[in-house]
């Protein structure tokens, strides 16, 4: 009985720490890291999708996004004005052809990848319909609490977080970000094309 018990609790030990090694804590590298960062009166931001195994796993274990037609960006933006600023963060990733991708809200993201079965109905459409009350893959915590949540940053400091866009990656595109605006005044500063990589020389 004692060796059951101590070969239990050997089990437990294990999994544990497996499932801590599982949950290694994701931080950015510094902004000045990312090839293709740019800074515009002071404010320096980055932006770099999330679409490998490698990639996603840093961040979100062992769900990868991308398979179920989520593109995960993560923004860094970092503020050297001498002033506050108030983030109210509007992003678009425009492909190739420039077509314009808002944003999914991480409220609607957690339902990506789950349908409906619905009885087939004479001249209904035969495309299943997303379900707003079973989640889906992606109702997790690290999509909910990774995505980009800061609404004021202070002169110095630098936020990031993922915004998801329910879109393919095409190599060439970039992100088009606005929302930046004076803390004290309310003036808005310019918007800012970030592209996904380095342009070449």
């Amino acid at each position: 009985m004692k060796q059951l018990g101590l070969m239990l609790l050997s089990i437990t030990l294990s999994l544990t720490q497996a499932s801590a090694d599982d949950k290694v804590p994701f931080k950015p590298g510094p902004i000045e890291s990312y090839p293709n960062h740019q800074t515009l009166d002071k404010i320096t931001i980055a932006a770099v999708p999330f679409i490998t195994d490698e990639q996603t796993k840093t961040a979100f274990g062992k769900v990868n996004p991308t398979k179920y037609g989520v593109v995960p960006v993560l923004v860094l933006l970092k503020n050297d004005t001498g002033k506050a600023l108030r983030l109210d963060l509007q992003t678009e990733y425009v492909d190739v052809g420039n077509r314009h991708i808002e944003a999914t809200p991480v409220s609607d993201i957690v339902y990506v990848g789950q349908t409906v079965k619905r009885p087939r109905m004479p001249g209904s459409s035969p495309i299943p319909l997303p379900s707003r009350n079973k989640p889906g893959p992606l109702n997790t915590p690290e999509i909910q609490t990774r995505a980009f949540a800061s609404k004021m940053l202070l002169d110095g400091e630098t936020a990031s977080g993922f915004f998801y866009f329910q879109t393919e990656h095409i190599p060439g595109s970039k992100l088009y970000l606005n929302g930046i605006k004076d803390a004290a005044t309310g003036k808005d500063y310019f918007y800012f094309e970030i592209p996904f990589e380095k342009p070449a020389n």
